[in-house]
């Protein structure tokens, strides 16, 4: 996606193309917003920016939330671009999906991840690291290696971990998230020595922060797809460990570990990034002007105006409930079935088939008393802790909003299957 062209499109086949559900939202290389990129109402991540900038004792590490789809990838790459944050920092942001299995994570993979990403990017780039910590590094890849050998019992795989610094950091990333056997020496490998890796991971912050005189800030994404049990153990679990890194972090973790009573394990360091708001508290038919306008500029710059008519749009937003996917999602599929039907524009007809397509999955999954919980919380708009309002606030069957204090409403293409 680098070389994505970000132009408004002028038909509905750059209209499908243009509000792609996973479309990475880069700043450009002089740090300037992406093209696509939408301010939200409040700045909500202004807060984790003044955070990161704010003076500090210790390397800051966050802990970095929201509902599914609500837009933390790209507001973690807009906080990348922000040159406040490049004048003080030498930022690092990757998916953990691209260093581990997500299905089967543990904390050892994700500072593996970190102490790799950091010293391949930071060569990537050019960076020119001390001969000494090349040999330390080196001396630490000779360990692994050796004790990986050894459980082996000198079997000879298609692909062993390389002979280079750069081979070994990527490979063994490689082996975590595909080789479940390997996984698993590497992780036994790892916590017989969990020091001696925190070790590599400070030694290469410090080489970083001595060469460019900023301090590395690793920014991972997805780590919030893991299930709450492996959340809690990753981040309640071992949360000294993963402080101990002396680079700045933000960690992205999953919603249920906000709506668990093991939050307060990560309470002093969280920021929960919000949905934007469409209409007021307790009521749903008073519709909030800027959370309307965030969304039609969240279109219009995709998409020329004229190619949907304004009372679709309204709806569309409408049935978004605020969350930036799920706009997208409508959007795509109301594209889609406009294109079929071989319209002009994108009617009201096309966003209805939209919010009944995704109605219907919420139809199969969705039982009695999901939908008696569901019903409650429209009719008072309370969040209230419940180990059944969890599942359903991942599944976006419930969605949190902020003025001041936090609530709760269901996803609104609910509202006819509630009371069908």
């Amino acid at each position: 996606m680098s070389n994505f062209d970000y132009i408004r499109a002028a038909d509905f086949d750059r209209a499908w193309l243009n509000f792609e559900l996973d479309l990475p939202l880069e700043p450009g290389k002089d740090g300037k917003p992406n093209p696509f990129y939408i301010r939200r109402p409040g700045d909500p991540i202004g807060e984790l920016n003044d955070a990161l900038l704010a003076p500090f004792y210790k390397a800051p590490k966050f802990f970095f939330s929201g509902h599914r789809g609500c837009g933390k990838s790209t507001e973690l790459l807009h906080l990348m671009g922000n040159p406040n944050i490049r004048k003080n920092y030498w930022p690092v942001n990757f998916s953990i999906r691209d260093e581990a299995d997500i299905i089967d994570l543990d904390f050892r993979d994700i500072l593996l991840a970190i102490g790799g990403r950091m010293f391949r990017e930071y060569r990537r780039q050019g960076g020119v690291l001390p001969a000494r910590l090349l040999k330390d590094l080196d001396g630490f890849r000779g360990r692994v290696e050796e004790e990986i050998t050894t459980v082996k019992a000198g079997r000879v795989a298609d692909t062993e971990i390389g002979a280079g610094l750069d081979a070994f950091f990527a490979n063994a990333s490689l082996k975590i998230k595909l080789e479940p056997k390997t996984r698993s020496i590497i992780r036994q490998v790892i916590e017989r020595d969990v020091t001696g890796l925190i070790d590599v991971i400070n030694a290469i912050s410090a080489a970083v922060k001595l060469k460019e005189g900023r301090l590395p800030l690793i920014l991972i994404d997805d780590l919030d797809k893991p299930n709450l049990q492996e959340a809690k153990a990753i981040f309640q679990e071992r949360r000294e460990i993963m402080m101990q890194p002396t680079c700045a972090i933000v960690y992205t973790v999953s919603s249920a570990l906000f709506y668990s009573k093991d939050f307060d394990s990560i309470r002093d360091r969280a920021l929960f990034l919000p949905n934007v708001k469409l209409h007021t508290h307790n009521f749903p038919d008073q519709y909030t002007r800027e959370g309307y306008e965030t969304m039609q500029r969240f279109v219009s710059l995709r998409m020329d105006p004229g190619l949907i008519e304004d009372q679709a749009l309204i709806e569309a937003i409408t049935y978004s409930g605020g969350v930036f996917r799920e706009m997208a999602r409508i959007m795509r599929t109301a594209i889609g079935r406009a294109r079929r039907r071989k319209g002009a524009q994108v009617e009201s007809v096309d966003v209805e088939w939209a919010a009944t397509e995704i109605r219907n999955e919420y139809r199969r999954i969705l039982d009695k008393e999901d939908l008696d919980i569901l019903k409650k919380i429209h009719e008072k708009n309370r969040l209230e802790y419940n180990d059944r309002i969890r599942p359903l606030l991942q599944l976006l069957a419930l969605l949190e909003y902020r003025n001041g204090e936090n609530w709760c409403d269901i996803h609104p293409v609910l509202r006819k299957l509630l009371y069908e």
